[in-house]
């Protein structure tokens, strides 16, 4: 396969780069960092009439696309469930969710910033669908909010009768759980908050509510204007189309690329310009999926294959282990938990600052058998118990540093991480792309 790719002219909502032999290769997604406006997003084909919102959900539903917020669920199926729901209500809500709780991520930033008519075109396409007369744009960044109102001041006219609004909340890992945003809609803290009822079946002041991640969103004006075969001619099968990927670690500058589902690992490390030799493992999907192994080189990324290996696509952003210890960064993920749990149940608020503490033990090379054999019980029997995903996310740094790197583990069991001998890795948000930065 060549590496040197050729940019041709596509009708793509968001443009990708394809190799001059055979297949999909990533495109660098930051190097265009100005802001579309409402004329150039016309001109490439935005906000064009819906004329049978009943059609665009049939397409939704054949294209197969799922949330690339992390849990990957059908976006036809929850349409469907808003919309029925509503019918009955009298009334549905819908919700573009940006609030980018994974600090290891930018793409939702990247996309508000940058394309912010696309995702309100997204946001309107959906509200048609579930027949929604009111929505929110649902963010912590205030960049991305500023470029969401003048968006909104810009198409007003286009918006018509739906009723749209930018609600700014503190950042934080827990407030872009689904719950949380309509707890924060709704006046309360941006905090989960127990389920049932779901949001599909009451949501913002009571109503059937659609809270989709703002990426998600942006696929749907393609599908409307091309159809669900087009959309399925890149990615697989079980996982049709594109999505964005953050790329951080390996001593280089974070890096947005939008990637076709399928794509072999090793090809992008290629495009990123690291060699798989220097790569000790990966923080796969954001601080949620936990860590893998050098196994990964062998995947591709796409849902089953990471899923295969015994991670997961997540946000679909990818953190690559070099110069770090593997122990210390699970170490410094754990501590982030112990930080940012809502502090609402007890066995999250508890298990997390358990399992720090284990972790940290680990890394200074001070934890025992006893310790690392309730690390490896908690990370099974905490898995479940919060009100949110929180707590699984930590059982999932747990259980994969244990399983996927026992040479790590029995090093610092015995003080001979070379690594960590001069200054283990410590940080507050590993692998964190802060806001401001080029991207």
């Amino acid at each position: 396969m060549s590496t040197a790719p050729t940019t041709v002219a596509t009708d793509h909502p968001i443009p990708i780069t394809v190799a001059s032999l055979p297949g999909i290769t990533p495109r660098l997604l930051h190097t265009d960092r100005r802001v579309e406006d409402l004329a150039d997003y016309r001109r490439s084909g935005g906000y064009q009439p819906l004329e049978n919102p009943d059609r665009l959900l049939g397409e939704v539903d054949e294209s197969g696309l799922r949330g690339r917020g992390g849990a990957g669920f059908p976006l036809g199926i929850k349409l469907r469930s808003v919309r029925e729901h509503g019918l009955r209500a009298g009334e549905a809500v819908v919700v573009a969710n940006g609030e980018e709780g994974e600090p290891a991520s930018v793409k939702d930033r990247w996309l508000m910033r940058h394309r912010p008519h696309l995702v309100l075109d997204g946001l309107r396409l959906a509200a048609a669908v579930v027949s929604a007369r009111r929505g929110h744009v649902y963010v912590s960044d205030t960049a991305s909010a500023a470029a969401i109102e003048a968006a909104l001041g810009d198409a007003a006219e286009i918006l018509g009768d739906l009723e749209l609004s930018v609600l700014v909340v503190e950042a934080g890992y827990v407030s872009g759980e689904e719950t949380a945003a309509i707890r924060a809609i709704n006046g309360g803290p941006a905090k989960p908050s127990d389920k049932p009822p779901r949001p599909f079946e009451q949501g913002v002041a009571g109503m059937p509510t659609l809270v989709s991640n703002v990426e998600t969103l942006a696929h749907i004006p393609h599908i409307a204007r091309h159809g669900a075969a087009a959309f399925r001619s890149r990615g697989t099968t079980s996982s049709p189309g594109t999505f964005l990927a953050t790329v951080t670690g390996a001593g280089k500058a974070p890096v947005l690329y939008e990637i076709p589902h399928g794509l072999p690992f090793a090809d992008l490390l290629a495009m990123h310009g690291v060699a798989s030799d220097d790569v000790r493992g990966v923080l796969m999907g954001g601080y949620f999926g936990g860590l893998l192994s050098r196994d990964v080189l062998t995947g591709t990324l796409d849902p089953d294959s990471i899923r295969s290996l015994g991670g997961g696509l997540g946000c679909g952003a990818i953190s690559l282990l070099t110069d770090e210890c593997p122990v210390a960064v699970a170490a410094s993920v754990m501590r982030y938990f112990d930080r940012e749990n809502a502090g609402q149940c007890g066995s999250c608020f508890n298990g997390t600052a358990a399992m720090a503490a284990v972790l940290d033990a680990l890394r200074d090379g001070i934890a025992g058998a006893d310790d690392l054999a309730r690390l490896e019980r908690w990370s099974v029997v905490l898995r479940g118990r919060g009100a949110c995903a929180t707590l699984d996310a930590a059982t999932n740094v747990a259980a994969t540093v244990l399983s996927r790197f026992p040479d790590a583990v029995a090093d610092h069991r015995s003080g001979r991480c070379t690594t960590c001998a001069e200054a283990p890795y410590r940080t507050l948000r590993p692998f964190a792309v802060e806001i401001g930065a080029r991207l």
